[in-house]
């Protein structure tokens, strides 16, 4: 059978094209995204400055536990920000038999001119030059600060500056203190960053390793070692390769459902299409395995040409989507990407899998019914689908009202999840119940399309009435393409809209001083010192991780000097009051408050970006949650430097500070406006590429639909109807069944979109730009009248006769 269904294939070169197309693309897009799966996995940094080491003791994630039923369920966090251990932790270390060194690292904020890194205590990083720092005003740096031992630079760490001498060049990056400088210019005093150990030669290393960990157990800390040990070393790596991992996995994950769609459809489509010749061969005596195995051969050997296409197109969209993630900013330049040595025989495998299956299922009504049964199906509209589907089809439609109310009362990571999945679940419940809607459409439209078309369209509503289940396909590609482009697309530019207003019109300060190493309290001082200036707020943004169900998220923050705060902030505090936030009390949006289940006065529990748990009170409750974060605390909770600086000025004054550059805040807004489009760019590639292949599956299925109508075409001509009546009937066809594509993904689109705004930003009426209106109605009606008319012009060029019995 597989000798029969390669030459098949040569009679069918516009299915097999619409097919092969379909699967090629597939097989590019997954083997591009399982690049990055792949180099987010095999990715293991090599420890540099604890290569010395044998173990490092870090907090770098916080485990929550959640028992329900008496079962425990455990939810692992990475958290936002470095944890910190107590500097007493190395002494019981040291303590420990077998335990021949300890070093205390600190990670500090350094900025050298407009050069911002990170401070480090010696712990004998390789020198390429000079020596290891001897007294606290010496430092070891790396060849972007110095080339050369003996140069002179000011540092600012805290908002400080003080003067050094290179004493050393190191390869490694950062600035190098003593271990006396290291500890009075740590950021939290008494904690350490991370705790490296060295294990005496004749030591039990078993042992060691397990004292140790017992040891950093207690204070929620772990032990790495071995090449685990660059992870805690290179944490832009490490979060680097989360990313990938998530944008491949995620993104793929989307892809395979649209693939399944896609594949399935056009596949199922193209084997409706020739139920008339293997209605034949069941008539000749072929049995139903046999029809089966020619089916999943063709299936098989279209994938398999497909891979050969698409493998060598998808890895250089992987190394292009690499390069503009470096580009951009969102890993590293000196991250090592993989070439899909595994991720090209997965998408491979996985394609031709998709594309047996979509042909079994197929396959299944033409080669189970008996051959007389199949001659006279191919004659008439198939019966309709049966109750299973219909009630499937139901389900999915009340699982995705289920989830968009999920999405209206949750915030944040769980409104998102539950915003795509709900438009997963409308696009599945429209492909299952395709044929009914179908149906009731063309009873609803028929009067409608005589009125503009007059014969051609009561022809072509009884053609939609008679070809009810046959469009299926072609109406769930639309409704795909159309809830795609409507939802995700504009939901970016919602957030990005909604961000930057609440930053304008929250900002009341006209200008800001921007220090990421850290601003003092002598320069907050000096600030309100100058004449003219009436009020000045230290900021810091930071991330704290709250409790969502029975798992965990990190949301941002803001961390702030309540003092006189309302004079250059105005969060739309909406109950509570802003000036009431202290130690123990905390701000939440509206929107987080929401979701959370807080209020004003109640006691929660949260985490600070550290992983410090805090028991705070809600003292105020704001609207501006896009534009300052979810949560706004005080810098004494923080215990961290200010990192900004609001400055409200009287009218005409233009405050000035020696050694210090104020920026209006406009810039501010001008440049988060920025950042959110650096952001929003690589959602609105993925999404893009999302709306690109739902498209093109929708043009695919179209065009397929439209040239297996040769036939039907060709009978209708012969009996008369003129070549013009055709096309006007055809365009009244594709009018109706766009109509019906628009209203139902609109609606799909307009309650996604809508219950995502509503959720993330409290607003209940979502931002589209015109253009965005244009772009999406405009496309589908491109979209479905040129992969429609086009072929039928094509087709109509051709002499009736010559088509009947093809």
């Amino acid at each position: 059978m597989t000798g029969l269904a390669v030459r098949l294939l040569r009679h069918r070169p516009g299915s097999v094209l619409a097919t092969l197309i379909a699967l090629a693309i597939g097989v590019m897009i997954l083997t591009s995204m399982g690049s990055l799966v792949e180099s987010g996995l095999r990715f293991r940094p090599d420890p540099q400055r604890y290569a010395a080491a044998d173990l490092v003791v870090a907090k770098r994630d916080i485990t929550f536990e959640h028992k329900e039923l008496g079962d425990t369920t455990r939810t692992t966090l990475h958290l936002p920000e470095a944890g910190t251990v107590p500097t007493t932790l190395a002494d019981r270390i040291r303590r420990v038999p077998g335990v021949a060194a300890v070093v205390v690292d600190q990670s500090i904020p350094v900025q050298a001119g407009s050069h911002v890194t990170t401070g480090h205590t010696w712990s004998g990083a390789e020198l390429v030059a000079g020596r290891s720092p001897k007294t606290d005003d010496q430092i070891v740096v790396d060849t972007t600060l110095a080339t050369k031992p003996g140069r002179q630079l000011t540092l600012v760490t805290a908002g400080v500056p003080h003067r050094y001498t290179v004493s050393g060049i190191t390869t490694q990056p950062g600035v190098y203190f003593t271990q006396h400088r290291a500890t009075e210019l740590a950021p939290h005093p008494g904690r350490a960053d991370t705790i490296a150990v060295t294990e005496a030669p004749d030591a039990d290393r078993s042992t060691v390793a397990a004292a140790v960990d017992a040891l950093a157990t207690s204070e929620s800390a772990k032990t790495y070692s071995g090449n685990n040990r660059g992870q805690v070393e290179h944490p832009d790596l490490i979060a680097a390769r989360d990313l990938l991992i998530q944008i491949g996995a995620a993104f793929g994950g989307y892809v395979v459902l649209l693939i399944v769609f896609v594949v399935a459809g056009t596949i199922a489509l193209s084997i409706r299409n020739r139920r008339r010749d293997l209605a034949l061969l069941r008539a000749t005596a072929a049995t139903p395995w046999q029809l089966r195995r020619m089916l999943m051969a063709e299936a098989a050997v279209l994938a398999a040409v497909a891979s050969v296409i698409g493998v060598p197109a998808g890895l250089p969209a992987s190394r292009w989507v690499d390069a503009q993630l470096i580009a951009r900013g969102f890993i590293p330049a000196d991250f090592p990407l993989k070439t899909g040595v595994l991720a090209a025989p997965s998408a491979v495998l996985l394609i031709v899998l998709l594309a047996v299956l979509a042909a079994l299922l197929g396959a299944r009504r033409i080669s189970t019914i008996r051959p007389v049964e199949a001659l006279a199906e191919t004659a008439v509209e198939q019966s309709p689908p049966g109750k299973v589907r219909l009630g499937f089809g139901l389900a999915c439609v009340a699982g995705a009202i289920s989830a968009s109310a999920v999405s209206v009362g949750a915030g944040g990571q769980t409104a998102l999840a539950a915003a795509s999945g709900m438009l997963y679940l409308f696009v599945i419940g429209v492909a299952l119940l395709a044929p009914w809607i179908n149906a009731t459409a063309a009873k609803l439209l028929a009067p409608v399309l005589r009125v503009f078309w007059g014969n051609s369209g009561y022809l072509a509503g009884r053609n939609l009435a008679a070809n009810a289940r046959g469009m299926a396909t072609v109406l769930t590609a639309l409704v795909l393409a159309v809830g795609f482009g409507g939802s995700v697309w504009f939901l970016q530019d919602n957030l990005e809209r909604r961000t930057v207003e609440q930053v304008g019109a929250g900002t009341l300060a006209q200008y800001a001083l921007v220090a990421p190493a850290g601003i003092s309290d002598a320069t907050i001082r000096q600030l309100r010192g100058i004449h003219g200036v009436e009020a000045v707020t230290a900021s810091r943004r930071t991330s704290v991780v709250v409790r969502v169900l029975d798992s965990a998220e990190a949301v941002p923050a803001r961390a702030i000097d309540p003092d006189g705060a309302a004079a250059t902030l105005d969060l739309d505090v909406t109950s509570g009051d802003l000036a009431a936030v202290n130690r123990d009390n905390i701000a939440v949006s509206a929107t987080r408050a929401a979701s959370q289940g807080w209020k004003v006065g109640k006691t929660v529990e949260l985490w600070l970006g550290d992983g410090t748990p805090q028991r705070v009170r809600v003292a105020a409750i704001y609207s501006r949650g896009l534009g300052f974060g979810d949560v706004v605390l005080s810098t004494d909770t923080l215990g961290l430097p200010a990192d900004e600086a609001f400055i409200r000025v009287a009218p005409g004054v233009t405050p000035h500070l020696p050694g210090a550059t104020l920026i209006p805040t406009s810039r501010l807004t001008s440049g988060i406006a920025d950042d959110l489009a650096i952001s929003a760019w690589l959602n609105k590639l993925l999404i893009g590429v999302m709306i690109g292949y739902a498209a093109l599956s929708a043009a695919n299925t179209m065009i397929l639909a439209a040239l297996a109508r040769r036939r039907e075409l060709a009978v209708l001509r012969l009996t008369g109807v003129t070549s013009r009546q055709v096309r006007r009937m055809v365009n009244a066809e594709q009018a109706g069944l766009l109509g019906v594509s628009l209203v139902i993904g609109g609606t799909i689109a307009a309650v996604a979109l809508t219950a995502v705004v509503r959720a993330i930003t409290g607003s209940a009426l979502p931002y589209i730009p015109a253009v965005g209106w244009v772009a999406v109605v405009g496309g589908a009606t491109l979209l479905a009248m040129t992969t429609t008319v086009a072929p039928i012009a094509w087709l109509l060029r051709k002499p009736s006769i010559s088509q009947t019995g093809r």
